[in-house]
């Protein structure tokens, strides 16, 4: 009977809901993948069909080739697969997501795993780029007759027989005006590459081309664009380190050579395959991340891989490749099930015994590669309760003797001296060796050892270890004064006293900088006296906070407060005492007026205090909160007058000047201008 059939192809509310759901694809260019997978999957039925004793035709020479004519504005997807009939077509095609993947697999009892399509939609993403789309096809069947569809993207369609040689399958896409970029065979040959560079099928793309004459010309070789058998499709024991690297490569080459790699091959109680490799971090983990390819059946889906691996594990690169990862219509999102949760904690576990595996069996070679693991171990310790617990046993600590501990290691290193009063055991680190060399060199000759910690994550990690670990905290070698950074029981004498430090602290605070953004607040300590005369510090906790506050979350708001420092002045430092006297020489009646009657007004304001402190606010009389307003505002305005007269004294003291200078450029905190002026007064001081 000739065929020549006109109609409507079948729309429900009912079938049509996905698309209508995802606008069924977000990217264009995933056309080309929806339909040379189909023809894949139609070759790959053929071969299950010869298998069954089904089909005795050749399947010597099963293939895809995409042809594009640029002149032509036009794209062919040839297969010579399974083909189909009339009534195929019909039910297939024109009744819009029934999937003939879904029915092949029922019938066959999921005997062929690679079958892609489950939607039956992936055929309509032709119309996305295409005015017009024909499909030529043939039935494997003895006696089938070839028929052509055709459909300009509206319901209307028209089915007639035509003559075909061989069974398979034809799509031409006549592209859309607005798609046309898709009319280039180097555009195709991209997302060919893209998508589709491990397809189980050779799929074939023109003829390769090498330039020549200054031209690329054809070599007359067929261009078959993937690699049917991916490394992570075969046998671990089969493979050797180099066919590794070469993969590695192969996916990324213009990266770096990988630390190590995974491979995963899980058959229960899901299908898992795939390798992942450690690359080397360092510290700019942000740039790492969508660098793991995820595939369904060798056809590549997504590089993002959000909620298939924890998000540490994004960090790695490499190929995960499951059937059993549920995916919607344009598996282009992943949807989280119970699949997916056992898949992300078997990845975590595999991850987690390859670390362990490693330092285990050679801690020499973990340790030599700790530096590029560091970001990515600390990143999973903070973010993932399950990996931190077996992280614990192969994390590492580094001092600034190059030696590495674990945990445990560590603390059987230290404990005994590094012990304070309170039974604390203190770890302490610098993040920059250079610049706290002074504080370093304090440390280290009380016999402390002092950490590097230099890490992007690291004052993260110092928060998770501390909240592990009670009784043990960290400590930055600059938080404090070394007699302070690890309290004992020791008590040294102050050769200044308080009233002297009262006048003292004027005349430092006159030579500090200016800065709205930084706070100073002067200490002074009873150091040794062949301790440096002024030591700059930061305590630990705000120090930390503001460090957080540069990734964001909850610490942000430090990173908005001030920086604060404490400027610590040692008390028996002959440099200091020699300040105390040249101020004291510098002081005149006025300054001796002044001491006086802020002893007087203070001794009045203590008498007036004690009259009136047991009364209540209410109980006041007029002329009493007369008085203690009177007495506080002149005691206030004398401090002021008193603490100018010494910072007026103190400007023009250029040895402070250059104590308080030698402080801040220790810590790095000279620059510009005040840098040249220091080493401007630093050689007219020598000169004299």
């Amino acid at each position: 009977m000739q065929v020549n059939k006109k109609g409507q192809i079948g729309v429900t509310t009912e079938n049509i809901f996905p698309i209508i759901k995802k606008f069924l694809y977000s990217d264009h260019d995933i056309f080309i993948r929806e339909l040379v997978s189909n023809a894949v999957d139609a070759t790959t039925k053929l071969r299950t069909l010869s298998i069954a004793g089904k089909y005795s035709g050749s399947i010597d020479d099963l293939k895809v080739e995409v042809q594009v004519d640029e002149d032509a504005k036009t794209i062919k997807i040839i297969d010579n697969g399974i083909g189909m009939t009339e009534q195929e077509v019909d039910k297939y095609i024109n009744q819009i997501a029934f999937s003939g993947a879904e029915e092949f697999l029922e019938k066959f009892n999921n005997s062929s795993a690679n079958i892609i399509g489950h939607f039956g939609l992936g055929f309509y993403s032709s119309f996305m780029v295409s005015s017009k789309v024909e499909v030529e096809t043939r039935s494997y069947q003895d006696g089938a007759q070839a028929v052509k569809w055709s459909c300009d993207g509206s319901p209307d369609y028209t089915l007639e027989e035509i003559s075909k040689e061989g069974v398979g399958t034809t799509i031409t896409l006549y592209l859309a005006e607005d798609s046309l970029e898709f009319a280039s065979k180097s555009r195709i040959n991209e997302l060919l590459e893209k998508y589709c560079k491990f397809l189980p099928v050779p799929v074939i793309a023109g003829e390769k081309e090498e330039w020549k004459d200054g031209k690329m010309e054809s070599t007359g070789e067929v261009n078959v664009i993937n690699d049917t058998h991916p490394l992570w499709t075969r046998t671990p024991s089969e493979l050797t380190e180099e066919e590794y690297s070469s993969f590695y490569r192969q996916l990324y080459p213009m990266g770096d050579d990988p630390l190590f790699h995974i491979h995963l091959n899980v058959d229960y109680p899901f299908n898992l395959t795939g390798i992942l490799y450690f690359p080397k971090l360092k510290n700019n983990f942000e740039i790492q991340k969508n660098k793991i390819q995820l595939y369904c059946n060798q056809v590549f889906v997504t590089d993002n891989v959000e909620g298939i691996v924890p998000e540490f594990l994004s960090l790695l690169h490499g190929v995960i490749d499951s059937p059993d990862i549920p995916l919607n219509v344009s598996r282009s999102y992943l949807q989280s099930d119970s699949n997916v949760r056992k898949i992300s904690s078997h990845i975590t576990k595999k991850v987690a015994d390859r670390l362990s595996e490693i330092f285990n069996s050679s801690r020499n070679e973990y340790e030599a590669k700790w530096n590029d693991l560091k970001v990515f171990v600390e990143y999973g310790i903070i973010t993932e309760e399950k990996f931190a617990e077996k992280a614990k046993s192969f994390t590492l600590l580094k001092n600034l003797d190059d030696k590495y501990f674990t945990f445990e290691e560590y603390k059987e290193l230290v404990a005994a001296n590094q012990t304070d009063v309170n039974g604390d055991t203190i770890y302490l680190y610098t993040n920059d060796k250079v610049k706290h060399n002074a504080f370093i060199d304090s440390c280290t000759a009380k016999g402390y050892d002092v950490l590097e910690m230099d890490g992007q994550l690291d004052s993260h990690f110092i928060g998770w270890f501390e909240g592990k670990n009670e009784k043990t905290r960290f400590v930055r070698v600059d938080s404090d004064v070394v007699s302070k950074i690890i309290a004992k029981n020791e008590k040294n004498d102050i050769s200044i006293s308080t009233t002297q430090q009262d006048m003292l602290r004027p005349v430092f605070e006159s030579q500090l900088p200016t800065d709205e953004k930084i706070n100073y607040n002067i200490q002074f300590e009873p150091l040794a006296s062949t301790d440096n005369p002024v030591m700059i510090t930061q305590n630990e906790f705000v120090r930390r906070m503001k460090d957080m506050s540069q990734m964001g979350g909850q610490f942000a708001f430090y990173g908005q407060m001030p920086e604060s420092f404490n400027v610590i002045v040692n008390g028996n430092h002959p440099l200091v005492i020699d300040v105390l006297s040249e101020t004291e020489k510098s002081t005149d009646d006025k300054y001796t007026s002044l001491v006086s009657k802020i002893e007087s007004i203070a001794k009045q304001k203590t008498s007036f205090d004690a009259v009136i402190k047991d009364k209540k606010e209410d109980d006041l009389s007029a002329e009493e909160k007369d008085m203690r307003k009177d007495l506080n505002e002149k005691l206030t305005q004398l401090q002021k007058d008193k603490s100018d007269k010494l910072k007026a004294i103190g400007a023009d003291n250029k040895l402070v000047k250059q104590l308080i200078d030698l402080a801040l450029l220790s810590n790095g905190m000279l620059k510009g201008e005040h840098l040249t002026k220091f080493i401007k007064r630093s050689v007219e001081m020598i000169e004299k």
